[in-house]
């Protein structure tokens, strides 16, 4: 199983950082903090920044105060200045499109049981 996890993470990168990844952030990423999913964030001498997902690489799974720090929109990470947090808002969530887990409105084909329609009367040819 070692030699095709190597394998995998030479030519792709959804399983995990690529063995190029790996290496650059080995020699020139500097660690700037980790997130509760375990996702580590990396900047460089000449200010790039990046992420190395704990799992699969889905942007979604990137907290807001950290995305904003990945695209330069702040200079200091969250673990330095972490953003004043309101009372209104939720925790966040990544995208569940496509997974069980995401909505489905009323009268959705995907809801089990289906909702009685009181509101619209079928037309009946006469």
């Amino acid at each position: 199983m070692g030699i095709l996890n190597t394998l995998l993470r030479s030519v792709t990168w959804w399983n995990s950082q690529t063995l190029g990844t790996q290496f650059h952030t080995w020699r020139k990423g500097q660690k700037v903090g980790e997130d509760n999913q375990g996702n580590i964030f990396y900047k460089s001498a000449n200010g790039r920044r990046w992420v190395i997902f704990n799992g699969e690489a889905e942007a979604s799974r990137v907290d807001p105060e950290w995305h904003g720090w990945l695209h330069h929109t702040w200079d200091e990470p969250p673990t330095t200045s972490p953003l004043p947090r309101k009372t209104w808002e939720k925790p966040h969530q990544e995208n569940l499109t496509g997974t069980p887990a995401a909505y489905a409105p009323p009268g959705s084909i995907r809801n089990p049981q289906p909702v009685e329609r009181t509101d619209y009367e079928a037309w009946v040819p006469e």
